[in-house]
């Protein structure tokens, strides 16, 4: 009977033993907290292409899990083994064996550039998470806060800027028209902002900004600068003779920007279109000015020096031309109608003295 009872003892006490080693490995499985044990690094990807995303849970049978857009209002694109998003470019597989999920996006767009969330819905307010980004190479648009046309006064600061936007971060590079030196003293200068501390008038023209990144050919904006500055004053020819009653062109070139004024002078006398004086203007470019003064049937008293002046908000220029009488006509401009008529007179003179030197030669 004594051994009976110490049987029975020994059962109930092994049984107890494997209740209470059950109920403590029920307890520490139950107390396990859902966790992703992997997910897919950054990915990099071009428009059009196929991306994969892949995410493993651990001790989440039980739970949700969800994969969500999360830049700015979250979207929602699955939740467990379905897929909630309705675009036929988005895929999702579930493999039970390995306890993963994984999400795929066809035919890549510039919109789907972001940040994409794996997670555990354990409660309302409980949730195991983990991310990963998604980014499209894009080529590079130049921004419309660039620079596109700057004025400045010679001698001033002058910045232009240039951004763009693009992945990966595109590279700013600055040229000049025709490959001519940058006031920087190279060929080239990358940056966003190109500085020049004190601007000259031989600054002025068009710089290419140019954004590459690798991805297209890029892109390229034309920046025009302009330079303002005072004028410049040149006279191909200083001194000029003619005859009199004959015409004579004075000549001056202006370089100014913005275009000056321009007036001939005589005697401190502004000069006007008038029998004497005939004055044009010829603007060759925006900074370039051809000013011409012909000086009709030259008198005794239209000999001597003209001033040819320019004026603009810089400052002011002159240049002297002085004209003297010769004792024959100067050709042009004195190919006009009255050397001509001089001519006619001479030829008719001398076929005169001709035909009478033969009617001489005839009587004798």
């Amino acid at each position: 009977m004594n051994v009976s009872i110490s049987s029975n003892i020994n059962l109930w006490y092994t049984a107890c033993i494997l209740l209470l080693s059950l109920l403590a490995n029920k307890s520490t499985h139950a107390q396990r907290t859902p966790t992703i044990s992997y997910i897919s690094q950054e990915q990099i990807k071009d428009i059009g292409g196929t991306v994969e995303f892949e995410c493993s849970v651990q001790y989440a049978k039980e739970y949700s899990v969800q994969w969500t857009k999360t830049d700015g209002e979250p979207v929602f694109l699955s939740s467990g083994s379905t897929l909630v998003i309705r675009d036929s470019r988005f895929a999702l597989r579930y493999e039970p064996s390995a306890s993963t999920y994984r999400l795929q996006i066809k035919d890549i767009q510039e919109t789907d550039a972001g940040t994409y969330t794996c997670q555990v819905v354990i409660s309302v307010v409980n949730k195991v998470s983990a991310n990963v980004k998604l980014s499209v190479r894009r080529p590079p648009v130049i921004s419309d806060n660039s620079t596109q046309s700057l004025v400045a006064s010679e001698g001033s600061e002058v910045q232009m800027e240039c951004y763009a936007s693009g992945y990966p971060t595109p590279t700013i590079t600055w040229r000049r028209e025709n490959n001519a030196i940058l006031p920087t003293d190279s060929a080239t200068f990358v940056g966003n902002i190109l500085r020049i501390k004190s601007v000259k008038k031989e600054d002025r023209g068009t710089y290419y900004c140019v954004a590459d990144n690798g991805v297209s050919k890029g892109d390229r904006r034309n920046v025009n600068l302009e330079v303002e500055f005072a004028p410049v004053i040149t006279v191909p020819r200083p001194r000029l003779g003619q005859a009199l009653q004959y015409d004579m062109d004075l000549e001056c070139h202006i370089e100014a920007y913005p275009p000056p004024a321009i007036v001939w002078l005589k005697d401190d006398i502004q000069l006007s279109n008038n029998q004497h004086y005939s004055i044009s203007h010829f603007a060759t470019a925006d900074e370039y000015s051809d000013s011409t003064l012909r000086v009709i049937t030259i008198e005794k008293r239209q000999y001597g020096d003209y001033i040819c002046k320019a004026v603009n908000k810089l400052g002011e220029a002159d240049a002297r031309v002085n004209l003297f009488e010769t004792p024959i006509p100067v050709c042009p401009p004195a190919c006009g109608q009255a050397y001509f008529d001089g001519a006619e007179h001479l030829a008719g003179t001398l076929f005169a003295t001709i035909g009478f030197l033969a009617a001489l030669l005839y009587i004798r």
